[in-house]
């Protein structure tokens, strides 16, 4: 009786764990193939409404450089978590402009981290053709209903289409195939000087901990269709150099009249004259004393590349551009391996004495270069400026200020991660033969993220197209003229894809 009695137990048990494994493989199976026409039907039936909503956003600008809406910013970017079905929403303070910090717990196996930003570029609203936080949707030839406005592509289009990718899983009754963190932050376009407070406040750091890696909604097609898939991104510096009368010693301490030139120095040629130093003498190669070395071309990276431009219209590119040559008139495949692989400095404005109209002859006591510093790997941020002020020390500019407002590492993952071959699978599944290219030139603090403590994958994801980031008549498509190029409805599904891919158990296919 003993005997039997312990056996039908032990069978028991055994059937209750099969009983379970079956219940969750089940369960994992329907995560990995759900009621795609039922999300797709939520889509378009949310489209009027989730263009309004993109709409309502632009029109609220939070612009970490003139400290504008960053409060209301980070509130309105937690309501949006909220409405979407994040549980947990927090704002953040950073000491700087607030974060957002929100999870969404669906019960999964995996976890994925999300990367946002709630912040835009500044803007003049005499550069545009149509209001730039109106967000107004005009035609635009041979593209598609675009919306116009600031922070529409760069990146509240994509993370609108994002959001909309969850409210669609949930109003379709399906199941959310994976949990999530999401971290925003408000100082992205001032080079995140804050990001490692947000990311790496213990708990926070924790949960991202978990996921599988991060990513960033992004669209990433080219008008003619083609998607690229990034593994990296430059890093960047962006700084201040300061020429003063009153650091110097030597120029005025206040603005004089300019006749006094011939007596008088100028710390306006002074910072013209260090700035001369810094660079080749055609201004395109850094020539700072002890600079930091980049690490060449791997033949992987140069095989990305030369399959990359062999796809794409150079010529498109140079009036797409506004430009007749590249540098030193490389060729198109040339010009792209140095787009990968150099470090650069540029000016991005010059500031000193009169700028108004006409002329005023005065001898300003000031001068300022705003500058950027864009870094590939293995360089750093400390790296690049403690080699920048020596530099200026040693060629005798050591008054000049070296003022940096932001900045970070170049960041790299490794294209075998379960991200990014799962971006992989979603775009073969649909049609597309994506392209690798090793990385962007633009930057975005992903190195929080692919550094210690952390050390995950992360990169960029989304079908859909934008354009005029940082420019005037910044857009987004909303629907598109070009059969292989997505709208925003599109774009939506793609979110929807990936994240049923990310949660994909190994071995159980998802299916069209």
């Amino acid at each position: 009786m003993g005997t039997w009695g312990l056996e039908g137990r032990v069978a028991r048990k055994r059937a209750w764990k099969l009983a379970a494994l079956s219940l969750l493989i089940a369960g994992a199976t329907q995560a990995a193939t759900p009621d795609r026409d039922a999300i797709k039907a939520q889509v378009a039936q949310r489209h009027d409404a989730s263009v309004k909503a993109l709409q309502e956003w632009i029109a609220l600008p939070s612009i970490a450089a003139e400290s504008r809406n960053s409060q209301q910013g980070a509130e309105y970017m937690a309501k949006l978590a909220r409405e979407a079905g994040f549980q947990h929403v927090e704002i953040v303070d950073t000491g700087g402009k607030p974060g957002v910090y929100a999870t969404l717990d669906a019960g999964a196996p995996t976890t994925v981290g999300l990367y946002f930003m709630y912040d835009v570029k500044q803007f003049d609203p005499a550069e545009w053709s149509s209001p730039p936080l109106e967000g107004r949707i005009v035609d635009k030839p041979g593209v598609g209903k675009v919306m116009v406005g600031r922070g529409a592509t760069n990146q509240k289009g994509p993370e609108m289409a994002f959001l909309t990718a969850l409210h669609a899983i949930r109003d379709a009754k399906q199941a959310m195939p994976v949990n999530l963190v999401l971290v925003a932050e408000g100082e992205e376009e001032i080079g995140s000087p804050n990001i490692g407070k947000l990311v790496l406040r213990p708990d926070i750091q924790a949960a991202l901990k978990k996921s599988i890696g991060v990513f960033m909604p992004m669209g990433l097609q080219d008008g003619d269709g083609t998607v690229t898939v990034n593994l990296g991104a430059k890093g960047v510096i962006e700084l201040e150099l300061v020429a003063d009368g009153n650091a110097w010693g030597r120029g005025p301490s206040k603005d004089v009249h300019s006749s006094l030139k011939a007596m008088v120095d100028s710390p306006a040629w002074r910072l013209v004259k260090a700035l001369d130093t810094l660079v080749s003498d055609d201004g395109n190669t850094v020539a700072i004393d002890g600079y930091p070395k980049a690490a060449p071309l791997t033949a992987d990276e140069r095989a990305m590349i030369a399959k990359s431009t062999a796809a794409r219209d150079e010529a498109l590119a140079k009036r797409n551009l506004g430009v007749p040559h590249w540098i030193d008139d490389l060729s198109w495949q040339q010009a792209n391996e140095r787009l990968v692989s150099q470090p650069t400095i540029n000016i991005e404005g010059l500031v000193g004495g009169y700028t108004g109209v006409g002329g005023k002859t005065v001898l300003p006591h000031r001068a300022v270069a705003k500058i950027d510093m864009r870094l590939v790997p293995p360089m750093t941020r400390d790296g690049a400026v403690a080699a920048l002020k020596a530099h200026l020390a040693k060629r005798g500019y050591g008054d000049i200020a070296v003022n940096v407002s932001g900045g970070y590492d170049p960041t790299s993952t490794d294209a075998d991660s379960r991200l990014i071959q799962s971006q992989l699978a979603v775009l073969r599944r649909d049609g597309f033969d994506p392209l690798l290219w090793p990385r962007i030139a633009g930057s975005y603090p992903g190195f929080v993220f692919t550094q210690p403590p952390l050390s995950l994958p992360a990169a960029h994801f989304g079908l859909g197209r934008g354009g005029g980031a940082h420019a005037p008549d910044e857009f987004f498509v909303i629907e598109s003229a070009h059969p292989k190029v997505q709208g925003f409805d599109g774009a939506v599904m793609s979110y929807v894809d990936y994240l049923f891919e990310l949660g994909r158990p190994t071995g159980v296919a998802t299916g069209r």
